[in-house]
């Protein structure tokens, strides 16, 4: 029966024959391509479906303080969102996908398009984000539409980084919260852009 699905999913285009991906992102959307400051990537999901998560991204219990699970909320006005949002955002030129982790877990691989700005250096950095600064701070009336996540819902560091902007005067209705983070993007097979 797998035989002829397989058979069933090849298409003949041009000449060559193409088979379908067996693993999509949606039934409508095996794949999408977006543009990042490397250049084009293909955002597919891992097409072996047997491949499993393993090491560090496998792991279910880390030690709370400070690997606390994280409120799906992480501060009055901010939209969290799955990863079929997050994938629409990234396509979006005028929005901001920010990998708020240390650079260590950034080098190790990231979601395609997103930029590093690590949690403790974010208020450093909202000039990247559409702030410009004044003498008081920052005057965030420009801000750009961001989305922030980290390593999973047991990783406070951009929960951090999205209160520690909000105090900072950054409109909180700007701020969209990836929970699920490398964990989830990594249990999904979702392509990971960088070092793995």
């Amino acid at each position: 029966m797998k035989r002829f699905a397989v058979i069933a999913a090849l298409v003949v285009a041009g000449g060559t024959v193409q088979a379908e991906p067996e693993v999509g992102i949606t039934k409508d959307m095996p794949s999408v391509t977006v543009q990042t400051p490397n250049g084009a990537v293909e955002i597919a999901r891992i097409q072996d479906t047997e491949n499993e998560v393993t090491g560090e991204w496998a792991r279910t219990s880390r030690p709370c303080p400070n690997f606390c699970i994280q409120p799906m909320i992480p501060a009055d006005g901010v939209t969290t969102i799955g990863e079929l949002e997050l994938i629409e955002f990234i396509q979006d030129p005028e929005a901001v996908v920010v990998d708020s982790r240390t650079p260590d877990w950034f080098e190790g691989g990231t979601i395609p398009g997103a930029i590093n700005i690590p949690y403790t250096y974010v208020l450093d950095e909202l000039g990247q984000l559409g702030c410009e600064p004044d003498f008081e701070g920052w005057d965030c009336a420009d801000a750009k539409q961001v989305a922030l996540f980290c390593n999973g819902i047991w990783c406070g560091q951009s929960p951090t980084a999205i209160r520690n902007m909000i105090e900072a005067g950054f409109p909180a209705e700007r701020i969209f919260y990836y929970r699920g983070g490398m964990q989830v993007w990594r249990l999904l097979g979702l392509t990971v852009a960088g070092n793995e």
